[in-house]
């Protein structure tokens, strides 16, 4: 009878998903379509991509306009033609 080789880890050898980490991302990967956040998470995510919206917007209306582009009203300009 040969002997196996003795291994470090016996996380390879476990078949079943036994809620180590490990295993659960390797279930999780085989079955995309049973994974799916919590709602309570989801609706968190929403919250807070509202709420950075709305600061965003805030600091856009608050922010002073510049003219970064002074001269385009005037585009067409006899001597700025390049052809």
């Amino acid at each position: 009878m040969t002997r196996r080789k003795k291994t470090r880890s016996l996380a390879d050898k476990v078949q079943i998903r036994t809620g180590k980490r490990k295993d659960f991302k390797k279930w999780r990967h085989d079955h995309p379509d049973q994974v799916t956040s919590s709602t309570r998470f989801t609706q968190k995510k929403r919250q807070q991509r509202k709420l950075q919206a709305a600061r965003k917007q805030a600091r856009q209306e608050d922010g002073q306009p510049i003219a970064i582009h002074p001269d385009q009203a005037g585009h067409d300009d006899p001597e700025r033609k390049d052809d």
